[in-house]
Parts: structure tokens; C-alpha cells; sequence
């Protein structure tokens, strides 16, 4: 019998960080934005479903993620237009997922797991947090993204208040050491009440 986990949280709160903590305890990790990475490139499905509704996004075979991003902020339509082909191809390869771990505690890797409803799929959920202001730092730092564009896909994005109170567990991502921990609380929490998982 499988446990399901749910990890979610906004963009630079540390979700893939957290993952690799997940990963490092022996937990099965599922990633979506991995998926999307795969779907996106070369001969990628998704690279062939928007290939004829967005031929601007395409360079040297793949989906160019700032050409996306500019279309995007160009008309936020868009990006309704490009989940609608990329959500139920990365839902059938988490299915093939949990299909190939029938058993343990599983790790489903989602940004979007309250918006898109996978929540429902998980037996519990964790969210990972920082103050605002330390999330668009970390964002900024990273320079792919103008504050403008940062701030429009925040605004599509769940309310970080919310995911934390939608959530079974939040794990506060200010220091690695305590991401750890956390991760660790986390994982002895659900085999002392789900021991066959």
C-alpha cells in the first residue's frame, strides 16, 4: 500500500530543495516541472501538440521557455491555452508513476497541485514557505524573469496563505538544517500512523 504526498508551494519558496530532502530519505519523487522539462523538449509530446498553435515558441525543435514566457506576457490567454495541452500529459505520466510504486511513501512534486485539484490524488500535502520578500529575492537572483513577468504569474498562482492552510504539513525553507528536519518530523509522522505504507 502507497502513502501519496503531495508537495507543493510558489515559486522560490525551496519546493525543489525540499524534494531532494524527500529523495535523500529514500522517498520515490514524481516532479512535474521534470516532466514538463521532458514534454517540452525534442519530439517531447507537448513540443508536438503546441508546435501548430504557437510556432513562434519553438527553437531547434523544442519549446523556448522565454519565448513562451514572452508570448505569455504578451496575452495571458495564452498561458490557459498551453495548460490545456500540458496538464493531462503530465497527469498521465504521474499516473504511470504511482502505477510503477504500488508500494511506500510516494512524493508528488506539483507548483500547481491546489489549482489544478491534485490535492485529491494525496493522502497528505506539504507546502513549502518563505517570507515574500525573501521569495522574490531568490526569484530575481536567478535572472530569467523581469519583476514585471514575476508578478503575473504570481497572480496566477494560489495565494501562498492559502496553500499553507490548505496544507497537512508547511515546512519553512529559511535554512537547509531545518528543511531537513522538518522533512525528517514528516516522514517518521506518517509511518507511525501508516506503518504499512
Amino acid at each position: 500500500m502507497s502513502f501519496i504526498l503531495g508537495l507543493t508551494g510558489s515559486m522560490g519558496m525551496g519546493k525543489s530543495t525540499t524534494a531532494a530532502l524527500f529523495a535523500a530519505e529514500g522517498v520515490p519523487v514524481w516532479d512535474a516541472d521534470a516532466t514538463v522539462h521532458r514534454l517540452y523538449g525534442p519530439g517531447g509530446a507537448a513540443t508536438l501538440a503546441l508546435q501548430p498553435l504557437f510556432p513562434e515558441a519553438i527553437e531547434d525543435g523544442a519549446i523556448s521557455r522565454p519565448r513562451l514566457r514572452a508570448l505569455i506576457a504578451a496575452d495571458p490567454g495564452v498561458l490557459d491555452r498551453v495548460q490545456a495541452v500540458v496538464h493531462p500529459l503530465t497527469a498521465a505520466d504521474r499516473n504511470a508513476f504511482l502505477s510503477a510504486h504500488p508500494k511506500g511513501i510516494l512524493l508528488l512534486d506539483i507548483p500547481l497541485l491546489f489549482e489544478t485539484g491534485a490535492d485529491a490524488l494525496c493522502d497528505a500535502t506539504v507546502t513549502v514557505t518563505v517570507p515574500p520578500e525573501i521569495q522574490r529575492e531568490r526569484l530575481l537572483a536567478r535572472g530569467t524573469m523581469t519583476p514585471e513577468e514575476l508578478e503575473l504569474i504570481l497572480s496566477r498562482q494560489m495565494p501562498d496563505a492559502e496553500k499553507r492552510t490548505r496544507a497537512t504539513w508547511v515546512i519553512e525553507t529559511l535554512t537547509l538544517e531545518g528543511a531537513r528536519a522538518s522533512v525528517r518530523r514528516i516522514l517518521a509522522e506518517i509511518k507511525e500512523s501508516h506503518p504499512d505504507a
